[in-house]
């Protein structure tokens, strides 16, 4: 009886042995898997970051880009109101009627004397220079916003 006794014991330990190993190994495996999912994870999330960090990055050199364009037709706006004001005192250009007259219809014509009228003649080329200048940083204002949202468009 001690044989029987004993092999059933040592079946017993034999069983459970086995069975701790199994559920030891299949605690590895899952254990395994899972390290194996969140790596994958991970590196998913790693890729859209990477994706999403060069989308901003080119945008914000498309924009910086057309921001630098724009102060330098800013820089050379600065010349265009003189060149203009130095083009009407030269006689290189000249005022349509309908503008160099806007500034006498409004005077009566008992006031309008000659005086006036020389003294209105030397005010217009500053005003001409002044409103081209006014328009011209509307017109490069305009052109980056215009910029600003295409390249939105276009990212889209």
């Amino acid at each position: 009886m001690n044989r029987i006794v004993i092999a059933i014991v040592a079946f017993v330990v034999w069983s459970a042995a086995m069975f701790g190993a199994g559920w030891s190994w299949r605690d590895d495996r899952s254990e395994g898997v899972a390290a194996k999912q969140l790596a994958a994870g991970a590196e998913a999330i790693a890729d859209q970051v990477n994706k999403t960090r060069a989308t901003e990055q080119s945008e914000a050199l498309q924009l910086a880009d057309i921001g630098a364009k724009h102060e330098e037709d800013r820089a050379a706006a600065e010349t265009v109101p003189a060149a203009v004001v130095a083009g009407l005192r030269s006689g290189n250009l000249r005022l349509r009627d309908d503008l160099a007259t806007c500034h006498t219809a409004r005077l009566s014509e008992a006031a309008a004397g000659a005086i006036e009228r020389d003294a209105h003649a030397e005010l217009r080329p500053e005003v001409v220079g002044a409103a081209i200048r006014i328009v011209t940083d509307a017109e490069d204002h305009v052109r980056a916003c215009q910029a600003v949202i295409q390249a939105d468009r276009d990212q889209q």
